[in-house]
């Protein structure tokens, strides 16, 4: 059984303005577990509660109700804080300082010191495929390249669990394929990934788990593939044709042509999809591909947040009533 790396227990935060007139739910009763040695992509619009989670699980804020544990302890016990790296969105270094220079900073601050972190320095910077760099001035960097850093830095103290926050955010398509790959191989080290990403076709190809927040709900948690799918949707490539075939034959089931020798078809459940192919057999159709359809992740979550939007509307106007 593997180790649950975030566990969080009704956990909600709120905000209040100066004179506590006006309060903004930030997090409502979050329920989440992640497991130890997995990728999990954190979604939701702007003002969706993200980074209000990731700087409650950090112990940057505190939870107005609920709890919240780390590799097993509490989110304040030091000990836990030091297993954890953490790249910010539209981080920023010291611009006269070197690349190396910024992870001898970082290093120290998390107790490294010596031929040890002169070893983890350069070990990290190869990794991110930045030793050729490492002299050179952060002012002279890439937004590619302080991405880049900005990993070796959440990675330098050699932490269990990791958060980044849109690590690449402004890096060219080679670039994101570089750090996809360095986070796979941070998986692989049975490392924890929290990844926030506006870039939902990042997300889809490499996370194990994916929560989409709205609002300060979690709207819905699952696999890539749980979340994508169409129940009992699929496509179909045969040899002859299917449209002539008798209703009775096809189950009442419509087929669509969509070209190529394929059709798309739903069905009811597993035994109904299973009538049909033995008829479609029975009757000289030979069925060369069937595949579940599904959504892009991109095309689900817009259409679950489109839907939590018009309850929320619905709501509203059925509670001025």
């Amino acid at each position: 059984m593997s180790l649950v790396a975030i566990e969080t227990t009704e956990l909600t935060k709120v905000y209040s303005s100066s004179f506590g007139k006006r309060k903004v739910e930030a997090l409502s009763g979050l329920n989440l577990r992640i497991s130890g040695g997995s990728i999990f992509g954190f979604l939701g619009p702007n003002g969706a509660g993200k980074t209000t989670l990731v700087k409650l699980l950090l112990g940057i804020i505190f939870p107005t109700s609920g709890s919240a544990k780390i590799l097993g302890g509490e989110i304040n016990d030091y000990k836990v804080k030091s297993k954890i790296g953490y790249l910010p969105e539209n981080h920023k270094y010291p611009a006269y300082l070197t690349g190396g220079e910024v992870l001898d900073f970082f290093g120290k601050l998390s107790g490294l010191n010596g031929l040890e972190l002169n070893k983890k320095i350069d070990e990290m910077l190869e990794l991110v495929q930045m030793t050729k760099w490492k002299k050179t001035k952060v002012k002279n960097y890439s937004k590619g390249m302080m991405q880049r850093l900005g990993l070796a830095q959440a990675m330098i103290n050699d932490p269990d669990l990791i958060f980044l926050d849109e690590p690449t955010d402004g890096v060219d398509p080679l670039g994101r394929k570089d750090i996809r790959d360095i986070l796979i191989e941070l998986k692989n080290r049975n490392k924890t990934i929290f990844l926030n990403s506006h870039l939902l076709s990042e997300v889809e190809m490499i996370t194990d788990r994916v929560g989409i927040l709205n609002k300060g709900k979690l709207l819905r948690e699952g696999t890539v593939k749980e979340l994508t799918e169409k129940k009992e949707e699929y496509k179909i490539s045969v040899e002859g044709t299917i449209e002539n075939l008798p209703d009775d034959i096809k189950h009442g089931a419509k087929f669509e042509n969509i070209g190529g020798g394929y059709y798309s078809f739903k069905v009811e459940d597993t035994q109904g999809l299973n009538r049909i192919l033995d008829q479609l057999r029975n009757n000289g159709i030979i069925i060369k591909e069937m595949v579940q359809q599904k959504n892009s992740l991109e095309d689900m979550f817009i259409s679950l947040i489109k839907e939590a939007e018009s309850n929320a509307n619905a709501f509203t106007k059925e509670s001025v009533k």
